[in-house]
């Protein structure tokens, strides 16, 4: 039997409450143990105290805690919410669920579990659980417009769009008033409710709601927008351009509403002429407009392509837009156009209209003319699939002659040294970009990444730390982890990996595979706040992107590369698991092990101290200042690299490659890599499969193949029958 409260306890335990939730912890702790002193075995009380010590970091001993509130008090559904939020605390969701589900049979009656529940089921992509708890909740409070969209939300998460349709127009028909025009709640709404005709196909019923519901709605743009798709859609051409038109005179820039309107217009891909005539109108309407000039140049061919691109690059180089190449490069597929461009370049300096044109130099500005056509030339030759490296230096030396001072051009003649292989020059060079603009954060970043590529890493870090926060514990290096600058850590893991610093690589490529973690975690907030916000649109993509989220280069980037490390490890292991280069001598390791002790015994001291200053009496300290957390046990990585079973910490890595890039190669010959050395040979075969239907004819491939045929010839006695026999036939 539960032990039962006097009333001034019970008002003690609801400050408990008050104290964790304004976060006063150490006043929760000190309010739950008056209580304990006369009710040793009070279930709710002990759960309290619990979750106020996870709070504090005291993770292990929380959960003990937990454990023996349960066995006070079994039926009592705040020992088992305690107990969820302990299990969500700790990412295990599954476990938390089972709880939450529990505490809710002993309470149906609490929203906040049931709250608690329906997020941890979406969060997990349970779409059938979270549209019962989504149901319970509205059943329960139907008078809330919030819990009304959420079901909406859920059934179409689930795939039921009638459904969720029909759950938003029962909630209209409930309203007695109609909401007010500038209520952006039911704006949203209502934009949401089209989305979904839309998405059932019904475009005329889309329409006419978006006509009705949607004249007065707050999103202008969408309603535009939307209304153009559907007119488009429906084959009323005549209204369909006059949509697209008025959209592209909001945004004149933007190339979907120039397809939108040729294609609202009937006129044919192969009508060059007249959808030159489109762009041509819109050029001439708005002077200062980039997109009606370039777009042309994507399906113009022969003479016309010739004339139209002399006059945007005329315009352009007249300009001095350092952004020309960059516009132009995705022509360079066409052999044709890719001779073109840079032969009426040459003909613009030779004709000497460069010296001489007409827009005003401005602020001692000189990168205009000749200057921008020199630049344009070494970009030219610089890119692959033009590349002439001596041509596009001779070029660019050119170009900084004509203005000494200029960023770009100094940062594309570093980029020239990095395809010539000198990585030294080319982080020089970089550097001497960086001096010309000091306050320029864009070459900050080009110049650190650059040192990086030559492995100057302290260097690098000295040039990030001029755009990080000062105040920042820990320096430069932890302002970058907490802004998940990705792009650094990717870089300085690749370097630690070259140098054969293995420990340091994988600390960087583990915190690379942390912050996609945190990615996905972070939505978490977002399935309440969506909702009490109504940015519903808005949460429907958010969530279809989460569900793709390691399809990122970012993630494949730094994966492979971890993986890489780890192959590293397994084929030829460290001594003593620290950094340095793994054919270091004798007397290098004894130096790497003297040095790692040494930071043994400096964290020791650490803790000693940080235990000293807690128990100090009468000093007061904040929340959270000997958080746990903020301390890094293996600031070196030592213990990564230290791994006895590399491949299996590869698979932490390999498995959402595996599952989120199947199309990509190098993920598959990764796989293969993985695979063979763990002796898993049908998943190695499976992999190299893969990668021959991606490109038989790659090195990697035919290098995989041989490999796998001697594995096969060595282990295939020691295979079970059923492995050996699918094997034999597909391979």
């Amino acid at each position: 039997m539960p032990q039962q409260l006097s009333s001034k306890e019970q008002s003690l335990f609801r400050t408990v409450v008050r104290n964790y939730e304004d976060k006063q912890y150490k006043k929760g702790i000190k309010a739950a143990d008056q209580i304990l002193k006369k009710n040793p075995k009070h279930g709710d009380t002990l759960a309290m105290k619990a979750l106020i010590m996870n709070s504090q970091g005291k993770t292990e001993e929380a959960f003990a805690l937990a454990k023996v509130a349960l066995q006070c008090d079994m039926k009592s559904h705040v020992c088992w919410h305690v107990y969820g939020l302990l299990y969500r605390a700790v990412k295990n969701f599954e476990e938390a669920i089972k709880a939450y589900k529990f505490a809710l049979r002993l309470e149906p009656e609490s929203q906040q579990i049931q709250r608690d529940l329906a997020l941890l089921q979406v969060q997990m992509r349970d779409y059938q659980g979270y549209l019962v708890s989504r149901r319970a909740m509205l059943t329960a409070r139907s008078g809330f417009r919030q819990n009304w969209t959420a079901l909406a939300v859920a059934h179409h998460l689930n795939g039921e769009l009638a459904e969720a349709e029909g759950v938003l127009t029962t909630y209209e028909e409930t309203l007695k008033n109609p909401p007010s025009k500038t209520d952006f709640e039911n704006s949203e709404a209502v934009m949401y409710k089209n989305s979904l005709i839309a998405e059932q196909g019904d475009y005329q019923k889309a329409l006419d709601h978006l006509e009705s519901a949607g004249k007065h709605n707050l999103d202008r743009l969408a309603v535009l927008e939307y209304q153009a798709t559907y007119l488009s859609k429906l084959g009323r051409t005549e209204d369909a351009t006059k949509a697209y038109r008025a959209l592209i005179d909001r945004n004149s820039e933007y190339k979907t509403y120039y397809d939108g309107l040729i294609e609202a217009m009937g006129i044919a891909p192969t009508d060059h002429k007249a959808m030159k005539a489109i762009y041509d109108e819109y050029a001439e309407k708005y002077p200062r407009c980039d997109a009606a000039r370039r777009l042309p140049l994507d399906f113009l061919e022969g003479e016309d392509f010739r004339e139209c691109a002399d006059k945007y690059i005329h315009r352009m180089l007249d300009k001095g837009v350092p952004s020309t190449f960059a516009n132009l490069k995705h022509l360079y597929s066409s052999d044709f156009k890719k001779e073109t461009l840079p032969a009426l370049v040459q003909k613009y300096i030779d004709s000497g209209k460069s010296e001489t044109n007409e827009e005003p130099k401005r602020n001692g500005d000189t990168s205009k003319g000749a200057s921008a056509a020199y630049y344009f030339l070494a970009q030219h030759y610089n890119y692959y699939l033009s590349r002439n490296l001596d041509k596009a230096m001779e070029y660019v030396e050119k170009a900084i002659e004509l203005e000494p001072k200029s960023v770009d051009f100094h940062l594309t003649k570093a980029r020239i040294w990095k395809y010539y292989g000198n990585s030294q020059k080319a982080s020089e060079i970089m550097e001497q970009a960086r001096e010309l603009d000091t306050r320029d954060r864009h070459i900050n970043t080009k110049a650190a990444k650059y040192q990086l590529r030559n492995d100057e890493n302290e260097a690098a870090i000295k040039t990030m730390g001029l755009f990080t926060r000062a105040e920042t514990v820990g320096g430069p290096l932890a302002d970058l982890h907490d802004m998940q600058c990705v792009w650094y850590l990717t870089e300085d893991g690749q370097s630690y990996l070259r140098q054969g610093k293995f420990g340091l690589a994988l600390k960087r490529f583990t915190a690379i595979f942390n912050i996609f973690d945190v990615w996905q975690e972070d939505q978490f907030d977002f399935h309440s706040f969506s909702l009490r916000k109504g940015q519903i649109r808005a949460y429907i993509e958010m969530m279809r992107w989460e569900d793709h989220l390691r399809e990122h280069p970012f993630y494949s980037r730094a994966a492979l590369s971890a993986i890489e490390t780890y192959i590293k490890i397994h084929d030829k292991p460290l001594n003593n698991g620290t950094n340095g280069n793994a054919d270091a001598n004798g007397e290098d390791a004894a130096e790497r092990k003297k040095a790692a002790k040494k930071a043994r015994k400096e964290a020791q001291k650490a803790e000693r101290e940080a235990l000293a200053k807690k128990n100090e009496p009468n000093k007061a300290t904040r929340e959270g200042d000997n958080d746990p957390k903020k301390k890094d046990d293996d600031p070196e990585g030592a213990k990564l690299a230290a791994t006895t079973e590399p491949m299996n910490d590869a698979m932490k890595f390999l498995a959402p490659l595996l599952q989120f890039s199947p199309k990509s190669i190098a993920a598959q010959v990764a796989g293969f890599e993985v695979f063979i050395r763990r002796r898993k040979l049908l998943l190695a075969l499976k992999c190299l499969l893969a990668a021959s239907s991606l490109n038989k004819d790659h090195s990697d491939v035919h290098l995989q193949t041989i490999k796998f045929k001697l594995a096969l010839d060595k282990d295939l006695a020691e295979l079970p029958p059923k492995a050996a026999e699918i094997i034999k036939s597909e391979f």
